[in-house]
């Protein structure tokens, strides 16, 4: 593991693809010349390292990039990575058909899993010639839609707010406040729409072209390979969301009226969703640094490996938090390699969003922690993201007896709204899915989106009212969601974990000492099994099977009528 101090004291130097090439051709002479699968795994595991800089110094430049997208010298740099990489991946692609090809192909499945062997398959198939500019454009793309969306900003209420400072107004207890918020955010929206739609059409074409210059039937099929989903097809997800319709959608429903009472008003719009108590929803009761110290005095406390993991990360500030002028939208958890460090980024509000960071990235960063000191290569480290996100949606449930910490006397509040948020938002995950489905299987202009958007929102979101905004009545919603633009099909990833999450609620209740015994093994294994496998170990249900969503969310159900406020 290289040394460092600080996140911010990592130097940073574009790294010498060359080299990185001559490696893969010195892994290639060598694994032919091996005559045990000794030597061919040591072999293997001496590439992996060499490919630690690369990756750590592509990692250490999105960082510092998205912490500040008007920094030009990381703009440049990405945009080195955007040219170059693709190239790279095809130098790459032959260490991959190499091992593939070797003699010791079976002992390399047998030692690190039969869904590594599929995931350096699938990267094959991934990785060609044809497609190279492809990719470097669809990378511009994202990021030129990531510049517009955190260039936005608007004065409301005597302040500069970006599209999540307007979101934290939008939870006033003034409906006045609240629905004046909501019109600065629609409008922001609208006044990028015609150059976020030029963007996503042409994201949806290249992608397209993509899918067919390597053979595939779509891009939904070339999509699902790329996520990992080796393992189950559109179908299946069609089914799950079928589930999703049939059993959550009447339970939100519910929810959503229960709250219209709580709010006492005739008709719940959009801008009063958020608002779940009438008196306002529970905010820390402290800014980031006193946030920061409550999470470490949490993690102490859950176990002796949450503790060490956030003395770590406090230790080498491994976190970019508040919002900012010029920050990259929404908040991720990546992970460094060669220095083996998670890294949290976000826009914190003043809301209780904030606190769901400090548990949610903590669980993807506190599962990449956990795994790197128990797999032998960088690419077992992070699982495909429908296990990921149980990771993350767990640890937000498994923190709930500290919520004191950070909302005093309202933590039962935050308990109540998070959880309730939690199975709210799962046809919403859902819609997003069905959308790209849709938007994939059809040539959509721009007001065909929207028509689509709307159709399918009335599907998945029945209660949804924007009180006659004329932008977001005819579809415009759909383009406030990032993952549509830059991660494609992964946003039902979600809701497919927020299954398990549920069972790990469900289980701590009555045995918090057995569910967290398989929540801690889950991370440990990382991605060195198949989803279905890892489901098993980790004590969870496949969501797919019939009448798994019921089961799922009975708990939560039961726990939510009970508390209700």
């Amino acid at each position: 593991m290289l040394k460092f101090t600080k996140f911010s004291e990592i130097k940073y130097a574009r790294p010498d693809l060359k080299s990185a090439e001559q490696a893969v051709y010195g892994f290639i002479e060598n694994l032919e010349k091996a005559e045990t699968y000794a030597e061919a795994r040591r072999l293997f595991i001496g590439y992996d390292k060499s490919t630690e800089d690369v990756s750590a110094m592509y990692t250490v430049a999105s960082i510092r990039n998205t912490i500040d997208t008007r920094d030009k010298f990381y703009e440049d740099e990405m945009n080195f990575f955007y040219e170059e990489l693709p190239k790279f991946e095809l130098v790459a692609k032959k260490a991959s058909e190499a091992l593939i090809a070797s003699p010791f192909k079976a002992d390399f499945e047998k030692d690190f899993g039969a869904d590594m062997i599929k995931r350096i398959e699938a990267g094959i198939k991934l990785a060609d010639e044809s497609i190279t500019a492809d990719q470097t454009e669809e990378s511009k793309l994202s990021q030129e839609y990531s510049k517009i969306t955190a260039a936005c900003s608007v004065e409301f209420n005597g302040e500069s707010c970006n599209f999540y400072g307007l979101l934290k107004h939008m939870q006033s207890p003034d409906r006045k406040i609240r629905k004046a918020a909501f019109e600065a955010w629609a409008d922001l929206y609208k006044s990028v729409s015609d150059k976020l739609d030029a963007i996503y059409i042409r994201l949806c074409n290249i992608r397209r072209g993509m899918a067919q210059k390597l053979g595939f039937k779509n891009y939904v099929e070339m999509s699902y390979l790329a996520n990992g989903h080796y393992y189950y097809g559109a179908d299946e997800v069609a089914a799950f969301r079928k589930q999703v319709a049939e059993e959550v959608v009447p339970a939100v429903s519910k929810l959503y009226e229960q709250q219209k009472k709580r709010l006492k008003i005739d008709k719940l719009h959009y801008y009063d969703e958020q608002l779940v108590f009438p008196e306002g929803n529970a905010a820390p009761v402290g800014d980031m640094r006193y946030m920061v110290d409550c999470a470490q005095k949490m993690y102490r406390e859950l176990s002796k490996e949450t503790g060490e993991f956030f003395d770590f990360m406090v230790g080498h500030e491994l976190f970019d938090l508040e919002t900012k002028a010029g920050k990259h939208m929404g908040g991720y958890c990546t992970f460094i390699d060669g220095y083996k460090a998670p890294f949290i980024f976000s826009n914190f509000n003043g809301t209780s969003a904030d606190v769901d960071v400090l548990t949610h990235e903590a669980g993807h960063a506190f599962q990449a922690y956990s795994t790197a000191k128990n797999v032998a290569v960088s690419a077992q480290i992070w699982s495909t993201s429908e296990i990921s996100e149980i990771h993350s949606m767990s640890m937000e449930h498994f923190a709930y007896p500290w919520m004191e910490l950070f909302f005093g006397a309202n933590a039962d509040k935050y308990r109540y709204a998070h959880l309730s948020e939690a199975l709210k938002t799962i046809p919403y995950l859902c819609l997003v899915d069905h959308f790209q489905h849709e938007v994939f299987a059809n040539d959509f202009d721009a007001k065909g989106l929207r028509k689509c958007w709307r159709r399918l929102e009335k599907i998945y979101m029945p209660w949804r009212d924007y009180d006659g905004n004329e932008f977001l009545d005819e579809g415009g919603f759909w383009m406030q969601k990032q993952h549509i633009f830059m991660y494609p099909f992964y946003y039902v990833d979600y809701a497919l974990a927020q299954m398990g999450a549920f069972e790990y609620f469900t289980r701590a209740k009555s045995d918090k000492a057995g569910a967290w015994k398989d929540y801690y093994a889950l991370c440990c294994a990382g991605g060195s099994k198949s989803y279905f496998e890892l489901l098993k170990l980790g004590g969870l249900s496949n969501p797919f099977e019939k009448g798994s969503v019921k089961k799922a969310i009975s708990g939560v159900v039961a726990e939510l009528d009970k508390n209700n406020f």
